[in-house]
């Protein structure tokens, strides 16, 4: 291996900095030959992870000093947008929430930052897609998201009700679900520990900065066939790859296990999530739109095989 100085190191850095903010457009005034600087549509991107939005929380997202948030925000809301209003349960948090609009508007913005990123990955051979993607995961886990670590571990007595009250209250919060839901995650919980197999199930939690911030379960379907289930990740840390990282070790102690396969199931609202599985590999196999926990939901079955790495 050829040692750099670290002047060299520096100046590698800083050619790569410049070569990805070119192929990003993040020097240009306009991103994606849309109306909206980089900034603009990062804001967008984030409002566009979930119904709405509580202000503090998209802050810590984007990093953003309040003041120039706030007037980003204000142009965003004249234009039709967002909307912006107090919450119900305490006057001082502010929700937001795109219109049909900024919807729109997100969902074009998201599709040519996919086709740009597929445009990328399509002149790069399996092995070179797969090298480029671990680079970019060791620059972004080393230093975009340095900071307070994650760390996961096995449940300790009380974590599993703790997952079932999270569930409960989280998704009727957020989404307005009924205790369907959370009966349907208490009946999950409760058949991990009566049946539970040591050798091929397990199940963890998230913490960060000594809080428990998510949870995910590996259960067993059959012999080659495993399920994830009941991710979760608190609304404090989202953005922290609390997800990803669970995502990935569930994955990991299922190819272990021998498992040829990992299935799951979820509903296509849950866009952020659905995110986290298309990146670890699971693709689409199956929909159904029914009535579910008070709402017309469409259910969703992805896949992911365990091939060997």
């Amino acid at each position: 291996m050829v040692t750099m100085s670290t002047p060299d190191r520096v100046s590698a850095v800083r050619a790569f900095n410049r070569s990805y903010t070119t192929f990003l457009g993040a020097l240009d005034e306009h991103l994606l030959g849309s109306t909206y600087s980089l900034t603009e549509a990062r804001i967008l991107f984030e409002l566009g992870q979930r119904d709405e939005t509580e202000l503090t929380e998209l802050r810590q997202a984007t990093g953003l000093d309040a003041g120039y948030l706030s007037r980003l925000l204000a142009r965003f809301e004249e234009s039709g947008l967002l909307r912006r209003e107090r919450s119900t349960a305490d006057a001082r948090r502010q929700r937001i929430r795109l219109t049909p609009a900024g919807r729109d508007t997100f969902r074009t913005l998201d599709e040519k930052s996919a086709r740009q990123i597929r445009d990328l990955l399509s002149g790069l051979t399996e092995d070179e897609q797969h090298h480029l993607v671990e680079a970019m995961e060791m620059i972004r886990r080393r230093l975009v998201d340095a900071g307070p670590p994650v760390t996961l571990r096995a449940p300790n007595p009380g974590d599993h009700g703790w997952v079932v009250e999270r569930n409960g209250a989280l998704y009727a919060g957020e989404y307005g679900w009924t205790g369907e839901y959370e009966a349907l995650v208490a009946r999950i919980v409760a058949d991990y520990l009566t049946e539970h197999d040591p050798v091929r199930e397990a199940s963890w939690i998230a913490e960060l900065r000594g809080e428990r911030v998510g949870a995910i379960y590996c259960v067993r379907k059959d012999d080659v066939t495993a399920k994830l289930r009941l991710l979760h990740v608190e609304p404090s840390a989202r953005g922290a790859g609390v997800g990803t990282l669970l995502v990935d070790e569930c994955v990991r102690f299922a190819r272990r296990s021998g498992y040829r396969a990992m299935e799951l199931w979820t509903v296509s609202l849950l866009a952020p999530a659905r995110r986290i599985y298309e990146r670890a590999g699971f693709r689409l196999v199956e929909e159904d739109t029914a009535d579910r926990f008070g709402h017309r939901l469409t259910g969703q079955t992805w896949r992911l095989e365990l091939t060997a790495r």
